[in-house]
C-alpha cells in the first residue's frame, strides 16, 4: 500500500519527537510543534492509519503512538535527512583518532571509546583480519625446564608464551633456536611452516627433542590469531541511563551478549557497498537484541580488508545523528590504515594525537 507524503511527514515528526522524549507522541504535540502546517484532528486521523498500516503502535488505550519496527525501516530508508556533523564535532573527533597508533588492538579500544562517547551508546569495534607476519622471535630462557617464546609481528603486535618442558635444555640451546627460527621462521605465512622447514631447522640447530616443533607450533598459532577479526566493545554501561532499559533483567540480557564480544564478530553484512548499515529491532539474528538498533560503519584497513565501527542503541534512536558520527570516524580510520586519498571531510582538517581525556565523563 502506497503511503502519501502527508503520512510520511507525520511518521518522519512522531519519530522525531519520540526520539527526543522517549514518550509516546500525541497528535496535540505534533500540531503544537509547529513543524507541520496541519490541525490536531488531521494528523489524529492520519495517525490511526499509519497505525493500521502498522508504522506506528499504540502501547496503551489512551496514550499517544511510538514508531513500529515497520516505522523505523521506512524512516531509516527513505525520511530521515543526512545529517552533517558541525565543526565543533568534527575538530572533536580528529582530535581523538590517532594518527601515530601502531597496535590495531589499542586502536580499536581508543576508537570504540570515542564512538561511545559522541553517541551515548555502547560500541563495537571490529577490527579487520591483519595480513601480518613475523618479524622478530625473542626466546627468553627462565629455567631447565622453562622458557618464554616471544613472537613481534610486522604490525607491532607482540605475542608471548611461557613453555615449560618435560625435560632439561641449557640456555645455549635456547639461544640456538633463536637463531634458527629469526633466520628462517620471519616474513612467511603459517603454510609455510612445513614439516619440511621444522626438519631442516632441527637439524640446523641440533634439536633432537622437538623443541623446533614446539615454538613452530606457537609461531603457526601467532599467526592465526593474527588473521582473526577482534572485536571490542565499550561504553556498555550507556545503556543503564536509557529509559527502555530500566528493567533491570533487560539490560542484563543485552550487556552480557555485548561482553561476549565474540558474537559481535557474526554481525550480519549486507554484501553491499553501503558505508552505513542500519539493523532494527527484530531484524537482529540475536533474540538478545530484538528490541535494539545496530547501526554499522564499515571501514577500509587497506590490502581488500574492511573492518566496521558501530553502536547498539534502542529503537528509539538518532539514526541520523548516529550514522553522521559513525561514518565519519570510519572515514577517519581509512585514512589511517591505507587509504591513498583523504575521505570525505578531511581536506582541511588535520587529525591531531589521541586524547580520550576530555570524554572520560561519557565513557
Amino acid at each position: 500500500m502506497e503511503i502519501s507524503d502527508r503520512k510520511k511527514k507525520i511518521l518522519t515528526a512522531v519519530i522525531d519527537e519520540y526520539i527526543a522524549t522517549a514518550e509516546p507522541v500525541g497528535s496535540k504535540a505534533i500540531a503544537e510543534s509547529g513543524v507541520l502546517d496541519l490541525s490536531s484532528a488531521t494528523i489524529r486521523n492520519e495517525m490511526a492509519e499509519l497505525t493500521a498500516m502498522g508504522f506506528l503502535e499504540q502501547p496503551h488505550t489512551s496514550a499517544g503512538r511510538i514508531p513500529s519496527p515497520k516505522g523505523y525501516r521506512l524512516y531509516v530508508n527513505e525520511l530521515m535527512e543526512r545529517q552533517r556533523l558541525s565543526m565543533e564535532e568534527t575538530e572533536a573527533i580528529n582530535e581523538s583518532l590517532n594518527l601515530k597508533m601502531k597496535q590495531l588492538d589499542k586502536l580499536m579500544s581508543d576508537v570504540g571509546k570515542l564512538a561511545s562517547a559522541i553517541t551515548h551508546y555502547p560500541a563495537v569495534a571490529l577490527a579487520a583480519p591483519v595480513a601480518a607476519t613475523i618479524k622478530r622471535f625473542d626466546l627468553i630462557y627462565v629455567d631447565v625446564n622453562t622458557f618464554i617464546a616471544v613472537a613481534m609481528l610486522t604490525n607491532d603486535t607482540v605475542y608471548n608464551k611461557l613453555i615449560h618442558l618435560p625435560f632439561s635444555v641449557d640456555q645455549g640451546m635456547v639461544q640456538r633456536l633463536a637463531s634458527v627460527f629469526n633466520t628462517n621462521f620471519v616474513g612467511i605465512s603459517e603454510d609455510k611452516i612445513t614439516p619440511s622447514l621444522i626438519s631442516s631447522a632441527e637439524r640446523a640447530c641440533g634439536d633432537t627433542m622437538g623443541l623446533v616443533s614446539v615454538v613452530s607450533a606457537f609461531a603457526i598459532d601467532t599467526l592465526g590469531k593474527a588473521r582473526e577479526g577482534k572485536a571490542v566493545v565499550t561504553g556498555a554501561s550507556h545503556l543503564l541511563r536509557l529509559p527502555e532499559f530500566r528493567d533491570p533483567d533487560k539490560a542484563h540480557e543485552v550487556m552480557s551478549y555485548l561482553t561476549e564480544s565474540e558474537h559481535l564478530l557474526g554481525l550480519p553484512d549486507s554484501g553491499e557497498d553501503d558505508d552505513i548499515q542500519v539493523i532494527i529491532g527484530p531484524e537482529n539474528v540475536a533474540k538478545e537484541l530484538k528490541d535494539s538498533s545496530v547501526v554499522i560503519a564499515r571501514y577500509n584497513a587497506g590490502d581488500n580488508m574492511k573492518g566496521i565501527i558501530g553502536v547498539v542503541g534502542p529503537t528509539r534512536m538518532d539514526y541520523s545523528g548516529v550514522a553522521a558520527k559513525l561514518r565519519y570516524i570510519a572515514d577517519g580510520l581509512s585514512h589511517l590504515l591505507g587509504m591513498p586519498e583523504a575521505p570525505r571531510g578531511f581536506e582541511k582538517l588535520q587529525i591531531k594525537e589521541m586524547n580520550i581525556d576530555e570524554h572520560k565523563e561519557d565513557i
